[in-house]
């Protein structure tokens, strides 16, 4: 009598393996002799975001009470760059008042100033600074054009012949006229024309201790031009 094989049915042990099959993950290639990583753990406490995280940090801090927090001294505020400046003004104005400083009355209308004939302009600006101790002075504040002429012609005649040639002529401001300082342009004709101009080397007017723009420093050659240079000087 020949047995038939009884067909395996689908029960035992191994009933639900192909129910786990599909829900494997694929295999990945992993080279012989290297063990396979490890799947991260995760917990349920776990938080799963940065706000869980905050609040989780955060459980035992208790809030400052505000009315008991202690007075802080503030720095003291620095000063405006506007103040700074101001302040800076104010000092420059009352430097000028005591002491002149700053002011360069030489760029104003009053100033006068003048040479003659191949002078070197570094002497200029030391007759400027007053840089030549004055010999002598002649004072022709006041007085009419007609007598100031003779006064201004006697004195340069007898600081010649006394070898003087640093000289301080006092003529005025001139605010008095109606128009133009009157002897202070003729001090200045009267340099430039005549024999005097074959003596003159430079004029300037004089610093505020000596007069201002109501003197002018005067100085003169050892000897005269001869007459053809003497006409090509300013006139």
């Amino acid at each position: 009598m020949v047995r038939t094989a009884k067909k395996e049915t689908r029960g035992g042990p191994f009933a639900q393996l192909e129910k786990l099959l599909p829900q494997l993950p694929p295999e990945r290639n992993v080279p012989p002799g290297y063990p396979s990583p490890a799947p991260p753990i995760r917990t349920e406490s776990q938080p799963q975001d940065e706000g869980e995280l905050f609040r989780q940090a955060m459980a035992d801090v208790v809030p400052m009470d505000r009315d008991n927090i202690p007075d802080m001294p503030s720095a003291p505020m620095p000063a405006t760059g506007r103040r700074d400046v101001e302040e800076e003004v104010l000092r420059q104005l009352e430097r000028l008042v005591r002491h002149g400083e700053g002011f360069d009355w030489h760029r104003t209308p009053e100033y006068i100033e003048g040479s003659g004939y191949i002078v070197d302009r570094v002497l200029l600006r030391s007759l400027r600074r007053g840089d030549f101790a004055i010999q002598d002075h002649l004072d022709l504040h006041g007085l009419p054009v007609l007598e100031a002429r003779r006064a201004f012609d006697t004195f340069l005649q007898s600081a010649l012949r006394e070898g003087k040639r640093a000289l301080l002529i006092i003529h005025g401001r001139g605010l008095s006229s109606p128009a133009e300082p009157v002897l202070k342009n003729k001090v200045q004709q009267w340099l430039h024309r005549n024999r005097w101009r074959r003596w003159l080397l430079a004029y300037a007017s004089a610093r505020a201790c000596d007069g201002g723009a109501g003197a002018v420093y005067v100085l003169l050659r050892r000897r005269p031009l001869r007459r053809k240079c003497a006409e090509k000087t300013p006139g």
